[in-house]
């Protein structure tokens, strides 16, 4: 089968690791379709885009059905290769601060819509030999305060994983990217007036750096690929090390 007739599906396309997700791909020569709640960005750099609010999806079968029919003209007669599910949302807030409907939300858009999306795409994914890559997070396994929501969500994305890797064994293989802080327009706005915690944050990595975008996205290149067919159920941690890491008082 030649690349260019193989298409990818990325969730969470405008955000920074999504462009570089379909970017990664596309130049590749992977068709690839995007989706995002907001209008195209022109930094989002795919073949094709529909505009797609998860929530909805996960609450609305008539929405989702509408949105498995685009995807499926979309492609017109190309294997999908690789469904990508990158799209997250991040409550930041402690116990006694968090809404139910926040942790709720959440959990749709972070571990139920991948679940929906999987068995949207099960027949498409089986017949091009393909795979789904789920984009979690280091919060999985090691968290800080106020990220209940986040951090449960990526530990269940995780239990996702092995679980759907499990299930659908030889049809669909199923593994997992988990970054450590990414370097991402929306991580920069969040120091926007602590530049210093900014650096710190990339030292306190033993790489001494934050990860780039690029360098999630060339993981997700390779977990679809067909080098790396033996690997499914698998969690792959992208932290610069930091999973490693103990911090002693000084």
């Amino acid at each position: 089968m030649n690349a260019v007739q193989q298409a990818v599906l990325v969730t969470g396309a405008c955000g920074g690791i999504g462009q570089s997700l379909c970017a990664r791909f596309r130049s590749a020569g992977y068709y690839t379709i995007a989706t995002d709640v907001v209008e195209h960005s022109a930094g989002c750099n795919c073949d094709h885009y529909v505009q797609a609010n998860l929530r909805q999806l996960v609450a609305d079968a008539g929405l989702a059905e509408e949105f498995a029919g685009q995807v499926d003209a979309a492609l017109s007669g190309r294997k999908l290769k690789g469904l990508v599910n990158n799209a997250a949302v991040q409550q930041i807030a402690h116990l006694q601060e968090l809404e139910l409907e926040d942790f709720k939300d959440t959990l749709d858009v972070n571990v139920t819509a991948p679940a929906l999306l999987t068995k949207m795409f099960l027949r498409a994914l089986e017949t091009a030999g393909g795979s789904v890559v789920n984009i979690g997070s280091i919060h999985a396994g090691l968290t800080k305060p106020a990220f209940i929501s986040y951090a449960t969500s990526k530990a269940a994305l995780q239990g996702l994983t092995r679980a759907l890797a499990v299930d659908l064994g030889g049809r669909v293989r199923v593994n997992l990217i988990q970054p450590a802080a990414t370097d991402t327009a929306m991580l920069r706005a969040g120091f926007a007036a602590n530049e210093a915690g900014l650096a710190a944050l990339g030292e306190y990595h033993p790489a001494s750096r934050l990860a780039m975008p690029k360098e999630i996205a060339a993981v997700a290149l390779f977990l679809v690929s067909d080098e790396c067919r033996f690997m499914t159920g698998s969690a792959i941690n992208v932290d610069g090390g930091i999973g490693s890491r103990l911090h002693d008082p000084e």
